[in-house]
């Protein structure tokens, strides 16, 4: 079934959410530009301006990690002063009075934790934090953002001084495989799953709509422009997600 009626979506969403025993949320860039974070694939956004650093290069080359750093220091300014929107406060919502089994999201922006969420499952990673390559040691990412804009030095791990970098995955870099093993165990798991805010094309994440489909889960998906699973779905809404969440 496909709508552009948000009234009519959140109708039907609530009522199958009654009929579920497991329903799991997967979130893509869609829920953050409602935060006014840019998506990185939009005309203007980071990818379009810049020429990707790989993960091979970040590790091989002082040039390229200095690129890195650039990059990533001007995306966090995008990101830090953003506040989760009426989604990611519907989702937490559901979590914590047990509507909601847990999140699967495509983002790196720690909205969802920051709106309550507690079971979420970052696919790639967090910006909010950055992590040695060599030795392990993490830390929260705002001294070395302001450490880098003040000397436009590339700073490295204060333990071993090491490769310091965002908790990011980045191009070339596998994804946690605890993190991707928790995700499927959950996508199997359900019988509601619901695709927000994703344009569904990125894999090996956007298998998982399609995993939950064949294992005969409703699949509802919600987005602004069309998606390669929206034949999957058992209700396709083209429209803003604030749109049928502030029904909610």
């Amino acid at each position: 079934m496909q709508t552009n009626d948000a009234q009519k979506a959140s109708r039907l969403i609530r009522e199958w959410m009654g009929e579920s025993h497991c329903v799991v949320a997967f979130t893509g860039a869609g829920i953050s530009t409602e935060s006014g974070i840019p998506d990185f694939r939009s005309p203007g956004g980071v990818w379009s301006r810049y020429r990707t650093v790989y993960f091979d290069e970040f590790c091989e080359s002082t040039e390229a990690r200095h690129e890195y750093w650039r990059q990533k220091a001007e995306a966090h300014q995008d990101f830090t002063h953003a506040e989760p929107n009426v989604t990611h406060r519907t989702l937490a919502g559901w979590e914590s009075t047990g509507r909601l089994h847990g999140i699967i999201t495509q983002n790196i922006d720690g909205l969802h934790q920051l709106a309550g969420s507690q079971r979420v499952q970052e696919l790639h990673g967090t910006a909010r934090d950055v992590i040695c390559l060599d030795c392990g040691w993490r830390d929260h990412v705002d001294r070395w953002v302001e450490e880098f804009l003040a000397s436009d030095n590339v700073p490295v791990c204060p333990e071993c001084t090491g490769r310091l970098k965002h908790a990011t995955v980045s191009f070339g870099q596998p994804l946690p495989p605890d993190v991707l093993d928790t995700s499927v165990q959950w996508t199997t798991q359900a019988d509601m799953f619901l695709a927000l805010g994703s344009s569904l094309v990125v894999e090996p994440a956007a298998s998982l709509p399609k995993i939950a489909a064949d294992q005969g889960a409703k699949l509802v998906i919600i987005n602004r422009d069309e998606t390669p699973l929206d034949a999957l779905a058992s209700l396709n809404v083209r429209t803003l997600l604030g749109d049928v969440f502030q029904l909610m």
